[in-house]
């Protein structure tokens, strides 16, 4: 288990999307550092079963959450219904959920933009500000992780909206490593690579992309949930990104991976 926070308490984290895909890696991980889990999810709150096997095995304590963040009250609403629930704030905020899509500049439309902008970037925002509200006394410390992505260092045209809106969530974790330091609020970043693949990809395709990356391979869940784990005990960093990527952001690719 991980280490108590002072006042014995175990520390909390709340891992938006955290219930599947990635985000559940990154819970998992936590769970088997020591944390409490608030985790939310946009419609449902239904566990990955490696999650539910990782959450019964450490004897987690846990609750899920249901907030629409398209909704602009849901997310400081969230923050608010995790303290009521555990009688406190988060030590740790992991933004992970997200929207994507497949719109180009010719095909993007205002609601893509302002939904995208809605889940991937405002919510963050106004969870972060809801989570440094809250009163803690100012002693102990806490961690604002926001997910983005490794096509941020060399952006193409495809999923316009998704990555105007990661775009908008990296200035933003700049911004806010700055505004909260004096709260004693670290806030970093993990861009990852291709990890997680869809149905669009067949097994053919994953090892040409691993090829493709500088490092001849893909990262994975684990390697990711590790960095965010770092960022969480790393006391003396803030306002860093960290690329998780087999190298990929050294590279400039001229479609999504999806197209290569």
């Amino acid at each position: 288990m991980g280490e108590e926070r002072a006042g014995g308490l175990v520390p909390l984290a709340l891992v938006t999307g955290g219930h599947r895909r990635l985000g559940a890696r990154i819970a998992a991980r936590l769970a088997q550092a020591g944390y409490r889990l608030a985790l939310h999810g946009s419609h449902d709150v239904m566990l990955d079963p490696e999650l539910e096997r990782i959450l019964a095995e450490t004897g987690t304590q846990w609750q899920g959450f249901i907030a629409d963040f398209e909704a602009p009250e849901a997310a400081s609403a969230l923050m608010a219904e995790v303290a009521a629930h555990f009688g406190d704030g988060p030590d740790l905020l992991v933004n992970s959920a997200a929207l994507f899509g497949q719109d180009r500049i010719e095909t993007v439309t205002a609601g893509d933009l302002l939904r995208h902008h809605s889940i991937n970037c405002a919510a963050p925002v106004l969870l972060t500000r809801a989570m440094a509200a809250l009163d803690t006394g100012g002693t102990r410390d806490r961690a604002v992780i926001n997910m983005l992505d490794q096509r941020l260092a060399h952006p193409h045209g495809d999923q316009l909206a998704y990555t105007l809106s990661k775009q908008a969530l990296a200035g933003f974790t700049q911004i806010a490593a700055r505004e909260f330091a004096g709260k004693n609020i670290r806030v970093n970043a993990v861009a990852p690579g291709l990890t997680i693949a869809t149905d669009d990809y067949d097994a053919a395709q994953i090892e040409r992309l691993a090829k493709m990356m500088p490092l001849g391979r893909l990262p994975q869940p684990c390697q990711i949930a590790e960095a965010v784990l770092y960022l969480a005990r790393a006391t003396a960093v803030t306002g860093q990104v960290i690329a998780v990527d087999g190298g990929a952001h050294l590279e400039s690719y001229a479609r999504d991976f999806m197209h290569l």
